[in-house]
Formats: structure tokens, sequence, C-alpha cells
């Protein structure tokens, strides 16, 4: 125990380090146009996190993984694209003759609702089609089929959806957020910085949900999901 905790307070202190090392020394070294290149790149991983779970640890291959990444994504940008003056209509809506705020689009004036909408959306979709696909025990190249099926649904959706979501050119040209230009350095020296912070905090949950029983059960699913059913537990 003494040992695994030595270990631990390690890797807790190899993090903070490198998060440290991103935050104060990548900015001296970088220009802004690669430091906010850098910052995509870096919440990029947080998706790669999720995906290294489903797949390096339980062995399924996801290609639907973007679907929930994507939703959360575009609901923070719908809150981005409402930053407008009051009566006024995000500026894609009138080249679709969109003269009235969709009702969906009404709860993203609040900044607290968007970001519940942010975890909340997501992880509900994803608990619904994993409770339906698992207890079906769909898994291998099904499961990878099913998941690419599941991202051209979404893709067809959202892009058939023009004058709600602006087809493919998405939501984009954001303006402001909070009084503050969301192009000017500072905010996107803050945005980075939030990255790094929640790549590190997102890190840390992995860890614990791998380093425990839940973590051997994942590798367990992934090795022979048969001897985990017969044992006891359920992989759904």
């Amino acid at each position: 125990m003494r040992k695994r905790g030595g270990g631990l307070l390690i890797e807790v202190g190899v993090t903070i380090a490198i998060a440290l090392f991103l935050i104060i020394v990548m900015p001296l070294l970088l220009t802004e146009f690669r430091l906010n290149l850098l910052g995509r790149f870096l919440s990029l991983a947080i998706a790669a996190l999720g995906i290294d779970l489903i797949w390096g640890y339980t062995g399924l291959l996801s290609l639907g993984h973007g679907i929930f990444f994507g939703l959360g994504g575009y609901a923070i940008a719908m809150y981005l694209k409402l930053q407008v003056p009051t009566g006024e209509l995000p500026d894609f809506m009138g080249l679709y003759g969109v003269t009235e705020l969709p009702a969906f689009w009404q709860p993203f004036y609040s900044f607290p609702l968007t970001i519940a909408a942010v975890v909340l959306i997501p992880g509900l979709l994803a608990g619904l089609l994993g409770y339906l696909v698992f207890r079906n025990r769909l898994k291998g190249v099904y499961f990878s089929i099913l998941t690419q099926a599941g991202t051209i649904v979404f893709f067809n959706f959202f892009n058939g959806q023009q004058q709600f979501f602006n087809g493919t050119n998405g939501l984009i040209d954001f303006t402001t957020l909070f009084g503050a230009t969301v192009s000017d350095a500072k905010t996107q020296f803050i945005f980075y910085t939030l990255t790094v912070v929640f790549l590190a905090i997102n890190y840390g949950i992995c860890r614990w949900l791998t380093t425990g029983r839940f973590g051997r059960l994942l590798i367990a699913i992934r090795d022979d999901e048969s001897r985990v059913r017969f044992s006891g537990y359920d992989p759904t």
C-alpha cells in the first residue's frame, strides 16, 4: 500500500508538472497561432482518453466516439452563437429564412443550462445507446459497424438541418463570451489554460477508473467477456 501510494504521488506530481509546463513554458516558445493549434490538439486528447477506455481497456473499437464529443461541442457553440443583441438571431439563420429562434435553442441563453447540457446530452445518449447495444451483446466488428453507422446518421441529421445548425459549415464565427472578445489573445489563452486543466482532470478520472476493480473488469471484458459473465458479473 505504501509503495502504491508513493507511485500515485509521483504520477500526480508528473501530471501537474506537465500541465504547468504547457501553461507557463509553451506560450513562451510558440506563436499565438501555434499555441491555439496546440490547444485544439489537447482538446482532442480528451476525446482520445475516452477512446482509450473503450478500445484500449475494454477492447471495443468505437468508430462513433465523435458523436458524443461533437454534441458537447454543439451545445457550447449554440450558447456562443446566442451572444447577440436581444431580439436578434444567429447570423446564419437569416440566410435560411428563419424569423424566430427555435424553441430548443432557448435554453442555451443560460450558461449554467448550457454547461449541464454539455455533460448530460452526450452522457444520456451514450448511456441509452450503450445499454441497448450491450444488452444485446453486440461486440467486435458488429459493434464497430454499428457505431460507424451512428456517425453517418448524426452527420446526415445535422447536415440536413441547415436552418438550425448551418449544415456542413457548422456553428462558427463566435464573437463574445461574458463580454470578452473571443478572438482576443487573452481570451484565447484562457481557453488554452482551461483545456490543459480539463485534460489533466480527465486524465485523473480515467486513471482512477482503471486502477481499481472497475478497471480490472474492463480488461477482463476485453480478454474474455464470456468468462466475466460466468463469474457473476454483468458486462452490460
